[in-house]
């Protein structure tokens, strides 16, 4: 039987997986965030919804990756939750 890591490390020599592994890991980490701010705020999704001016399947949809939020959505979606966003371009590793 493979092991998880054993079957990464052998993934990851692949180029496009390499790729794709990234750019989920930097949506899981936005996906995080955003939960760890509302908890942190100590605010349901049905609160954070209405804060939001949406509903809470729209909050739910946000905080499950299942929508790509524009700029405007996590600047009130910081608001809501008492944080502040601040939005980084790094240079890529080679």
């Amino acid at each position: 039987m493979t092991r998880l890591k054993d079957l990464e490390k052998r993934l990851m020599k692949v180029p496009e997986f390499r790729e794709e592994y990234a750019q989920a890991d930097e949506e899981f980490a936005l996906i995080e965030a955003l939960v760890r701010a509302r908890t942190a705020a100590r605010l349901t999704q049905a609160e954070l919804a209405r804060r939001l001016g949406t509903t809470e399947s729209a909050a739910a949809r946000l905080e499950g990756g299942a929508v790509s939020p524009s700029i405007a959505t996590l600047r009130r979606y910081a608001e809501a939750t008492g944080t502040r966003l601040t939005v980084a371009l790094v240079p890529v590793d080679n």
